[in-house]
């Protein structure tokens, strides 16, 4: 099974990955290891790859699903198998994985410098904008001790958004401006960079070791899904844990 797993400076016993699309049971338009149950995939191949994914990590504990919406809200994640509405979740059970699904959002992975409580955030633009990473630090004491990686998300050549988009950012965080750069054939559109955006907010918030940012799902597509160039598409999942 081919994972992306995260280059930072964390504790040995933190585990933190992306999946990709490779290996899985999934077919067309959702082909490979799809993990999403809500893009209309059968119920039955996502079930199967979730738990191909569950046995090759190891993972005694049940991960926590989330039903993602763009919003801000975190949850404690749990070994029930309860699917939770949330696009965040934290723990500090060893074994109990927090899990995000993307396919150009941004997936961030935190964890403190001991290795004592992890997170993972679901981010787009909306959840940017809204503060889902300043959410998500809140269950750590202090952010200037997080560690935060950023999964594989749509790069700052292919993400086109209208000035609307970038209008907001930059009332919440002028510095946001940074981020956004004319598109080269549109006049009234930007190139919006997921990874900057994310790493001046967790600047912003106290967080200064931010590690990742390196992949591209729009382009990338042997690896990758990504909504925006495919339309109906999988998901892929990223995910943290103490280990236990």
């Amino acid at each position: 099974m081919k994972l992306i797993r995260a280059d930072w400076q964390a504790p040995d016993h933190i585990h933190a990955l992306t999946t990709t699309r490779l290996d899985g049971v999934s077919r067309a338009p959702f082909n490979g290891l799809n993990l999403g149950l809500h893009v209309g995939d059968d119920p039955a191949s996502v079930a199967e790859n979730r738990a191909m994914l569950t046995h090759a990590l190891g993972l005694k504990r049940t991960p926590q699903w989330l039903s993602q919406v763009h919003g801000v809200a975190v949850v404690e994640a749990r070994d029930d198998a309860q699917v939770r509405e949330a696009d965040a979740c934290w723990s500090d059970q060893p074994g109990q994985a927090c899990v995000v699904m993307t396919a150009d959002c941004l997936p961030v992975l935190f964890t403190d410098r001991q290795g004592t409580r992890v997170a993972a955030a679901h981010a787009g633009w909306r959840g940017l904008v809204s503060g889902v990473l300043e959410a998500t630090l809140q269950p750590f004491d202090d952010p200037g001790q997080v560690l935060a990686w950023l999964g594989p998300a749509i790069g700052p050549l292919a993400f086109e958004v209208g000035g609307e988009v970038r209008e907001q950012f930059v009332r919440v965080q002028e510095s946001c401006e940074m981020a956004f750069v004319p598109s080269p054939t549109s006049h009234d559109k930007w190139l919006a960079d997921l990874y900057q955006l994310a790493r001046l907010r967790l600047q912003a918030a106290g967080v200064q070791a931010i590690s990742g940012g390196d992949y591209c799902t729009f382009t990338e597509a042997e690896y990758f899904y990504s909504y925006r160039r495919d339309g109906q598409t999988g998901r892929m999942a990223s995910l943290i844990w103490i280990e236990g």
